[in-house]
């Protein structure tokens, strides 16, 4: 039932606020996460193959592990999305709405307790990979509600835009439409209402400085 209702039960990366945006029209916050590590598989919109069911099957959600030892692993969140690179060449395609197909990748995190590549087991499906996601910085915005990629790309684009209204120089609509990623937190049976859904845009280190210079009091700065 806790599912239903959006309980989160799963672990998640831990992480810093450095900048808590919530009261402008677009909210945001801006976290700092330190080195992960993730199973990802590539799939496009065309692939009639789940990239979930891969993932799930690597750490044994549907039964034995497929991995090097069949080694069970806890699900974690969130389940990341992220637009690679875009196939077509038709520039229409940003807008989520064309025909033009998007490389995509999925990410399942790993639990905390594999933080070097030694103690990760290997995937068994070859369409499984292990990477090692180094310290990074963004911006992300939360909503509820189902998630959708054009959605998505509407809500990423909203984030770019509050950003370079917010002073961050450097944001541009091809930036955030090719390098946003989804972060999806929820069992798919969730009630939509209660889900928790986030867009993540990386930001560089002098982006933030840009930010908390003009947006966070002298005092919280100096610390």
């Amino acid at each position: 039932m806790g599912a239903v209702i959006g309980k989160e039960s799963a672990a998640e990366p831990p992480f810093r606020i450095l900048l808590d945006r919530t009261s402008t029209p677009v909210a945001y916050e801006i976290r700092k996460y330190g080195e992960r590590f993730a199973a990802e598989t590539a799939y496009t919109d065309a692939s009639t193959n789940s990239p979930f069911r891969a993932l799930a099957r690597y750490i044994g959600v549907f039964g034995a592990a497929e991995n090097d030892g069949a080694q069970p692993m806890a699900m974690t969140a969130p389940v990341v999305l992220q637009n690679k690179k875009r196939i077509t060449t038709d520039s229409t395609a940003f807008d989520g709405i064309a025909d033009g197909e998007h490389q995509k990748i999925m990410k399942f995190m790993l639990p905390a307790e594999y933080d070097t590549l030694t103690k990760i087991p290997t995937p068994s499906n070859s369409a499984v990979s292990i990477t090692k996601l180094p310290p990074s910085v963004g911006a992300v915005h939360r909503y509820s509600g189902k998630a959708n990629d054009v959605g998505n790309r509407v809500l990423a684009k909203a984030l770019g835009d509050a950003l370079v209204e917010d002073g961050v120089s450097g944001i541009t609509e091809d930036y955030v439409m090719n390098n946003f990623e989804y972060w999806g937190y929820n069992p798919p049976f969730t009630l939509p209402w209660f889900r928790r859904n986030e867009v993540w845009v990386e930001l560089s280190q002098e982006q933030v400085d840009e930010l908390t210079n003009k947006h966070l009091p002298l005092s919280e700065t100096n610390e």
